[in-house]
C-alpha cells in the first residue's frame, strides 16, 4: 500500500488584518505553501477561534477571538479535514458561538475534537482513516477561563495527564498510529514549561507515537522519548499578530508520511507570517530556521536540560517580571473589575501562569531565581526583543 501524507499545523484564527482576507480571498493567506497544502492526503490543523460573530464575547484573561461563517472558506482552500477545537479560544463567543461553529464544521464535513457539551464529548479522540492507515488524535488543552469541560458542563477536554495516558493505552490495539495535539504551555518563551514536558514524557510512554504542541506563538524545538517525537510548539500559523517581533512571525507546520507500519518519517515545514499572509523560508532563510531549530532543541535532550530551560525562562523574567505582572493585574482590577478579577483567576487556575508562579516564587525565595546557563537565559531574551528585518 502506498504511503499517506499527513500536515498537522497550528494556530488558525481569521482575526486582524487576516479577517477580510480570508474573507475575500480564502486562499491567498497561505501564500506559497498552498501547493503544500493541497497535496496532503489528511490535513489537520488547529482552530483558535469560533466562526461565528453576533457581537457577544465571553470575560476571560485574555483577548477573545471570533471569526465569520465566512472564514470556513478560508479552512476549505487549505484542504483542512479536520480542526482541533481543544484551545482557549473555542468558547469565546460563548456556548452559542461553539454550537454555531461544530454546526457550520458539520455542513462543511470537517471532522473536529476536543471540546463538546460534556466531558465525555470532549475527549473523543478524532478517528479517521487515510488509505488503510488507522489514525487517531487525541486532544487536550489547559482549559484557561475555567473553561475545560465537566460531567455536565460544556468545554474544551483540560489538562489531565493520567487521564489520557489511560486513554492512548486503551486505544493502541485499535489504531495503527496516535497523536497527541496538546494546547499548553508558557507563551513567547523558546523552551517549554517543564510541566509540559513532563507531561510529554508520560504519554509517549503510554503508547503515543507523535506529540505535537501549540499555544505559545512561537516556534520551541523537540525531542524524543524513546522512539516518540515531541514537537513543544509549532508557533502562530494563520494567525496574525499586530507586532514586529520575529518569533512571533515565524512558524512551522509538520508533514508526516505514514503507512500502516507508524510514521515513516516527520519533517517540520518553517514560513514567515507576514502582513499578506505566509511565505515558506526557503534558501538561506530555511538554513536559519534549521540552526535555530537545533539550538533551541539541544537543551531538551535529557530532563535536566529541560529544566535548566525552563529555569532560564523564569530567570529572564526576574522579580522584576513578577511584580510588573502583579502591578498590571492590580490596576485591571482598579479600572475593570470582571477583567482584572479573570486575569487574576487565570493566574491562580491556569498550569501555564500557576506553574511559572510557583516555581518562580520558589527559586527566588531560595535565591536561585538567577541560576541557569547565560546562553539559555539569552535565548529567552532573543525570543522576546528580536525583531523583523522589514
Amino acid at each position: 500500500m502506498k504511503s499517506k501524507k499527513l500536515i498537522f499545523a497550528s494556530d488558525f484564527a481569521p482575526i486582524r488584518r487576516f479577517a477580510p482576507l480570508m474573507k475575500e480571498q480564502p486562499q491567498a493567506v497561505y501564500g506559497d505553501l498552498l501547493p503544500r497544502l493541497q497535496a496532503a492526503d489528511y490535513a489537520i490543523v488547529n482552530l483558535e477561534s469560533p466562526l461565528h460573530n453576533d457581537g457577544s464575547f465571553i470575560a476571560k484573561s485574555g483577548a477573545a477571538f471570533s471569526g465569520e461563517k465566512a472564514h470556513i472558506h478560508s479552512l476549505c482552500a487549505g484542504n483542512f479535514r479536520a480542526v482541533i477545537l481543544a484551545n482557549n479560544h473555542t468558547f469565546d463567543s460563548g456556548i452559542s458561538g461553539f454550537e454555531a461553529t461544530c454546526q457550520l464544521l458539520d455542513e462543511y464535513h470537517i471532522a473536529y475534537a476536543g471540546a463538546g457539551k460534556n466531558i465525555q464529548e470532549a475527549r473523543r479522540e478524532l478517528a479517521f482513516n487515510t488509505g488503510d492507515v488507522r489514525i487517531a488524535v487525541f486532544t487536550v488543552s489547559e482549559g484557561e477561563d475555567m473553561l475545560g469541560a465537566t460531567v455536565d458542563t460544556p468545554g474544551v477536554r483540560p489538562w489531565e495527564v493520567k487521564q489520557l495516558a489511560d486513554d492512548i493505552r486503551a486505544a493502541r490495539k485499535k489504531y495503527d498510529i496516535i497523536l497527541v495535539s496538546a494546547h499548553c504551555g508558557l507563551e513567547y518563551q523558546p523552551f517549554p514549561s517543564f510541566y509540559v514536558y513532563e507531561a510529554f514524557e508520560k504519554w509517549a510512554a503510554a503508547g503515543a507515537d507523535m506529540i505535537i504542541g501549540h499555544h505559545p506563538h512561537v516556534p520551541q524545538g523537540m525531542t524524543f522519548f524513546g522512539r516518540t517525537p515531541a514537537y513543544f510548539s509549532l508557533g502562530n500559523f494563520v494567525f496574525y499578530q499586530p507586532v514586529d517581533l520575529l518569533y512571533r512571525k515565524t512558524g512551522y507546520f509538520l508533514e508526516l508520511e505514514v503507512d500502516k507500519s507508524g510514521i515513516i518519517s516527520s519533517k517540520a515545514v518553517p514560513y514567515r507570517i507576514g502582513d499578506n499572509g505566509l511565505k515558506l523560508l526557503t534558501g538561506d532563510d530555511e538554513k536559519w530556521f534549521e540552526k535555530l531549530f537545533s539550538r533551541i532543541s539541544e537543551p531538551l535532550r535529557t530532563r535536566q536540560g529541560a529544566l535548566q530551560a525552563w529555569h532560564a525562562v523564569l530567570a529572564y523574567n526576574g522579580p522584576a517580571g513578577f511584580q510588573e505582572e502583579l502591578s498590571r493585574i492590580s490596576r485591571t482590577l482598579q479600572d475593570d473589575p470582571v477583567k482584572g478579577a479573570a486575569m487574576l483567576r487565570n493566574r491562580l487556575t491556569c498550569i501555564q501562569h500557576s506553574s511559572q508562579w510557583l516555581d518562580g516564587m520558589t527559586r527566588i525565595i531560595d535565591g536561585t531565581i538567577s541560576d541557569s546557563p547565560a546562553e539559555l537565559i539569552a535565548e529567552v531574551k532573543t525570543f522576546m526583543t528580536e525583531k523583523t528585518a522589514e
